[in-house]
């Protein structure tokens, strides 16, 4: 109902506006404001012709209202209503205030884009909007302009008035046709055919990504209807990643590296437990995405589409906004050529390629306005892979500007994989305790749009939710299990689905997650198709099993439905205890109700996630023997999950067949001797139990693993899980300072009671490397219980101490050697650093509310103090003047203008102020003398009131960021600055820099 009144408001004042060119003439400036009515009375004779007149022109408001309403109803949804209103008001405003007249529609030529460049230049636009409001203001702005200029050029006045304004030009033809071919860029090697309609595609095409990416499998099925899904814009929780490789940390080293925590779990908050994937995405416009199964890699990138096609993104992506998405499943193209620019459409947007412009792809990508999103590298086969990176080269040197993610499981790409062409590499971390409560709140969230399809009430569904949380909390097991989204979706769905029954480990969720998928639910709720069905749990597994080892057999993800129906034809023959069947049908049936198997694309059949592929494909190997077959590709990243679930599928001959010849192959082939140690020591975690011998042998092999050197060692490493604890180190005295670091940090991805013990034996070792990687570990362990066993007894002086929850500030009371600390989260209560240790470096960047200096009075030998966050007041400046040690104070002052108590420390050297606004003042720095810097930033361009006064001291260096300085120097009253030293970066500078040539100081431009 409001898209419809909004765009039948907006539908009048097009028509009404067109009908002023029409029956106005020359518009006179009376006329400007009349309605369609009084209008035709004026400029039309006869009461008949005006109302036919008024009906006419009723019509095509009522056409411009068919082509906004729908519009209008997408784009609303994220809007409050009051938003709305103001961006149709700004709309219809500007209509009413803009020159439209026809000599202004002539003087464009008569063309949309230009009219709206000439309305934008003459300053109508609108203020008071928001960033959502203003980005719909502009869109809905150019429609309605667009179909204004359409509406004109269409009435029978127009072209009489256009050929005497031909005429009039006459005179000066040679120098508009010059003007008019420079314009031509609009038809040009890009775009053969114009771009006419290129706007009209986007939003066509934006809103089929909005809605065909906006949807996540439940992994269950409820009722008859094909799939149990709900919106991704609901159920997607933030993940966490960290840096891969030095090039990302350089790139990324003004980014907070942050962790979560596993005390206050289901309250910490989320955004500032760890280092957002989006804040890591901001660092770079080439990223390499790497994660485990069941990461939520795929989940990622159509989150970051559907996002992006809604130019939703905020926080750290909002300038991702108006970023066209550009979707590409490689699993598509295995066996295939990979796709051209033209065909990179048809895997998400095929119903549209037919009339997508010609060359519309190539200009996205080379107006560095699209966002690539590369999904499944280890998809495809190692030379594919190659193939894909010869692709990818080829691709961003012809369109160097494009924003590019590229997503692989780790072992079948490394993070130096596409280094050569300027990747940054980036891990998505396992989920930790309050990154998986936050997953558990919103599934349960996103499952509330199920109503009637859930097991229970909607109004049961809290009930579940906290009855999970406690279990979580409770039996660390599960938290372990739950480490990915994939795993946590299916222990929220199995604890729904199953009376709040929980497994124990991960081969347990995967058997009871298949069962209830595959048979259990539909047999419980009496489905008729599950009822009247021949085939049992078991005879669906076996079908199942044979299509995913044929799948995998063939380093396959996807097989067409006509192969996959003949597959299980011929399985079904083989079944002696069934009637015979048709293929199809059953195949059919399995899609449709079993929650594991899909179709990607038409006539096109996957498993709904590899996982399970694996997983059916291990059980299937087991079934038919095939331990041989498996030893053989054991060494291939590919088979690395399906191997290790073999090992617990397999019974106790076939496990010493696989694990012995996997390390028979160790000792044999010295080129995979490290990766196949490490699949067999990854089988661990599966495996019920191993002989004496074979057991001996699994431990020789992790020796020749141990102990972990290179920063790579300590994920895969930890991949082997648990059990690995008892074969590191316990102390570090005979290991180097790296051997030492890497070690404990190995032990802190493990996690555990067990990690901690290992961890304590560490404490002892003041080596620097070591100590790092100590603090780092706090992020995975309850906070006091590692504080009271780990930090209190490592000696902490002159190592910085990062605290991303509250739960971790408390506990960092009572760590007596602690002297550098830096808080990272959300932090109002800034009194409670008086309870610190007596601190030398604090830092604290998400400050909010009063922040109360006196608290610092207890930290009477800070040196280095910064200050930062938003909507933040500092209260009590003069405390800072009472710091006899402080050397460097960086203060945001946005909310704190007056500086007036703000004095200078007698050893203060640097003084750095961020956000400097124009109602800054400076003016009593006048006052301070000897050899320091300052500092200034502004968020916007500004000139700060004073700077004359601070520029006039001669011991200064004085540094100026994003500072109009053009304005500074044409002041009233500028005399040249006496400063020392004067740095200024991406600041307004003067046309002639010859007017900063200023005697004895040293300038310096950035």
């Amino acid at each position: 109902m409001i898209a419809e009144t909004a765009a039948l408001r907006l539908g009048t004042t097009v028509a009404n506006t067109a009908a002023q060119i029409w029956l106005g003439g020359k518009r006179r400036d009376q006329e400007r404001h009349l309605s369609l009515e009084e209008l035709a009375r004026v400029r039309v004779p006869g009461v008949k012709f005006s109302r036919s007149v008024k009906r006419q022109f009723e019509q095509i408001a009522d056409a411009v209202f068919d082509r906004l309403e729908p519009f209008l109803e997408h784009e609303f949804r994220g809007l409050e209503e009051s938003g709305r209103q103001a961006v149709i008001d700004a709309v219809c405003d500007t209509f009413a205030a803009a020159d439209l007249s026809d000599e202004a529609l002539l003087a464009a030529d008569a063309q949309p884009a230009e009219l709206i460049r000439r309305i934008t230049r003459s300053g109508r636009a609108p203020v008071g909007l928001g960033e959502a409001e203003g980005r719909l203001y502009e869109r809905l702005f150019t429609e309605c302009v667009e179909y204004y200029v359409r509406i004109v050029r269409g009435l029978p006045v127009f072209e009489e008035r256009a050929a005497a304004e031909l005429l009039v030009r006459t005179s000066t033809l040679g120098g508009e046709v010059a003007r008019i071919l420079e314009r031509l860029p609009d038809r040009s090697l890009f775009a053969p055919d114009g771009t006419d309609q290129d706007t009209a595609f986007r939003r066509r095409y934006l809103e089929l990504v909005s809605e065909s990416l906006d949807e996540v499998e439940l992994f269950r099925r409820t009722s008859d209807r094909a799939a149990a899904q709900v919106r991704l814009s609901v159920a997607y929780v933030s993940l966490r990643a960290t840096g891969d490789d030095g090039a990302w940390r350089r790139t990324a080293r003004s980014l907070p590296r942050l962790r979560a925590d596993m005390s206050d779990w289901e309250t910490a908050d989320v955004e500032g437990s760890g280092m957002r994937v989006e804040a890591a995405l901001r660092g770079s416009s080439r990223v390499l995405l790497r994660g485990e199964a069941g990461s939520g890699k795929t989940t990622l990138l159509r989150w970051l589409a559907v996002t992006a096609a809604r130019g939703a993104f905020t926080g750290e992506l909002t300038d991702w906004n108006g970023l066209t998405p550009v979707f590409v499943k490689l699993r598509e193209y295995s066996g295939r050529t990979l796709p051209a620019p033209e065909a990179m459409l048809d895997g998400v947007a095929s119903p549209l390629t037919g009339i997508m412009p010609r060359g519309w792809v190539e200009r996205r990508l080379d107006s560095g306005r699209a966002l690539l999103l590369i999904d499944g590298v280890d998809e495809l086969l190692d030379r594919e892979r190659r193939a894909v990176r010869d692709w990818l080269r080829l691709l961003l040197s012809t369109y160097g500007d494009v924003r590019v993610v590229v997503t692989s499981r780790p072992a079948a790409a490394g993070a130096d994989w596409l280094r050569r062409e300027d990747f940054a590499a980036l891990h998505l971390d396992r989920m930790t305790p309050p990154d998986l409560a936050a997953f558990v709140r919103q599934w349960h969230q996103a499952v509330r749009e199920l109503g009637d399809e859930l097991p229970c009430t909607v109004d049961e569904l809290p009930q579940y939710e906290q009855s999970l949380l406690t279990s979580l909390k409770d039996r660390a097991h599960l938290q372990s299990l739950a480490g990915t989204p994939l795993l946590a979706a299916m222990l929220c769905a199995m604890h729904l689905n199953r009376g709040r029954q929980l497994p124990r480990d991960r081969m347990e969720l995967y058997r009871s997650a298949l069962h209830t998928l595959v048979h259990d639910r539909d047999a419980h709720r009496n489905v008729p198709s599950a009822v009247d069905s021949a085939l049992s749990l078991g005879d669906k597994l076996i079908l199942l099993r044979d299509l995913a080892w044929r799948l995998s057999d063939n380093n396959r993800s996807e097989i067409s439905l006509e192969q996959a129906a003949v597959h299980v034809g011929a399985r079904l023959r083989a079944m002696r205890h069934l009637e015979p069947m048709d293929g199809e049908a059953v195949l059919r049936q399995l899609r449709d109700r079993s929650g594991l198997l899909r179709s990607p694309a038409q006539e096109r059949l996957d498993f709904v996630h590899r996982t399970f592929q694996e997983y059916l494909a291990a059980e299937e190997a087991a079934e038919e023997d095939r331990m041989g077959n498996l030893v053989g590709r054991a060494h291939l990243d590919l088979w690395r999950e399906t191997v290790i679930m073999a090992a617990g599928h397999a019974n106790a001959r076939q496990r010493e067949e696989l694990i012995g010849g996997i390390l028979d192959r160790a000792e044999e082939e010295p080129r995979h001797a490290r990766a196949l140690r490490l699949v067999a020591a990854s089988c661990q975690e599966t495996l019920p139990s191993v002989s004496e011998a074979l057991a001996e042998r699994l431990e020789d092999a992790l020796s020749a693993l141990l102990p972990p050197r290179r920063k790579t060692d300590p994920p895969s490493l930890a991949a082997v899980g648990p059990s690995l604890l008892r074969n590191l180190p316990r102390a570090g005295g005979e290991l180097t300072e790296r051997a030492a670091a890497q070690t404990v940090r190995t032990a802190a991805l493990i996690g555990g009671e067990e990690a901690l013990e290992v961890l304590e034996g560490f404490t002892g070792d003041g080596r620097h490397e070591v100590i790092l990687e100590l603090i780092e570990a706090w992020a995975y362990f309850e906070a006091d219980a590692y504080a009271d066993r780990i930090l209190s007894r490592v000696p902490l002086g002159g190592h910085l101490v990062k605290l991303t929850h509250s739960a971790q500030r408390r506990a960092a009371s009572r760590l007596r050697s602690l002297t550098d600390l830096s808080i990272r989260y959300p932090f109002t209560e800034f009194a409670a650093v008086g309870d610190l240790p007596p601190l030398t470096d604090l830092s604290a960047f998400r400050l909010r509310g009063e922040v109360d200096l006196r608290a610092l009075r207890n930290h009477p030998g800070l040196k280095y103090l910064g200050l930062r966050g938003d909507n933040m007041s500092l209260r009590h400046l003069a405390v800072l003047a009472e710091l006899p040690n402080l050397l460097y104070l960086f203060l945001d002052v946005s909310d704190t203008p007056d500086l007036d108590s703000l004095r200078m420390g007698p050893r203060l050297t640097h003084l750095s102020l961020w956000d400097v606004s124009a109602a800054t003042d400076l003016t009593h720095f006048g006052d301070c003398s000897g050899p320091w810097r300052l500092t200034l930033t502004t968020k916007e361009v500004c000139l700060p009131k004073g700077l004359h006064v601070v520029a006039a001291l001669p011991e200064l260096s004085l540094t100026l960021h994003t500072i109009d300085v053009d304005a500074w120097l044409k002041s009233p009253g500028f005399t040249p600055p006496k400063v020392k030293r004067l740095s200024l970066y991406d600041c307004v500078l003067p046309a002639d820099r010859d007017a900063l040539d200023f005697p004895g100081v040293d300038v310096s431009i950035h």
